[in-house]
């Protein structure tokens, strides 16, 4: 199923995604690691989460950079399998992530070079919705937003970055800022799945 537009936000089990990968170009690059956890009416739920590394046989300088060694790499999921276990954990939740576009697109293009189809669930990006409830006078007195960064967000919401540049910790990391972004959502009448997920138009 998929969640209508006027769904209530505290309803919805929405899905906080992070990936690594070789590089930017989703057409050619790969994804490297998986980290994904869910969020269910404002809360983390630390046992509905899901993580994957992807066996990559090439360009293993891209893959080291994210911490993660040849040997661990090559001991990973193959792709199609990963994708697969990916779907099913992800089931109609909604995609949430930080510029989660590229991500999107990476999965897309691997389950278009496996499957056939491309995601149709819905998603939203962090910056957007900290962008709307900038515009919406949620932070008022402060500084107009200039960085767009996750650092960034975790300064503005006074979470101390941990386990930063790994999925996992990447998706906890914009979990917590999600969090902070739903309750501001909440005070600020962005109460409904299709308020939440507006694109922002600069």
């Amino acid at each position: 199923m998929s969640w209508p537009p006027e769904t209530p936000n505290e309803q919805v089990r929405f899905v906080v995604l992070d990936s690594e990968t070789t590089g930017l170009d989703p057409r050619k690059d790969r994804i490297v690691t998986i980290g994904a956890i869910a969020i269910v009416n404002n809360e983390i739920l630390l046992e509905d989460s899901f993580e994957a590394m992807v066996k990559v046989a090439y360009n293993s300088s891209a893959v080291t950079v994210h911490g993660v060694t040849r040997e661990q790499s090559l001991a990973g999921l193959d792709e199609r399998e990963a994708l697969e276990k990916f779907l099913t954990y992800l089931g109609d939740g909604v995609i949430v992530g930080h510029h989660i576009s590229h991500d999107v697109e990476t999965f897309n293009a691997g389950y278009e070079r496996h499957f056939g189809f491309r995601l149709q669930n819905s998603s939203l990006d962090t910056m957007d919705l900290t962008l709307h409830l900038e515009r919406d006078g949620a932070f008022a007195g402060r500084d107009p937003i200039q960085q767009f960064s996750l650092d960034a967000l975790c300064t503005l919401f006074g979470i101390i970055p941990h386990d930063r540049h790994t999925a996992a910790g990447d998706a906890f990391m914009t979990a917590l800022v999600f969090q902070r972004l739903l309750r501001l959502a909440a005070k600020h009448g962005r109460t409904s799945l299709a308020r939440l997920t507006e694109p922002f138009v600069p």
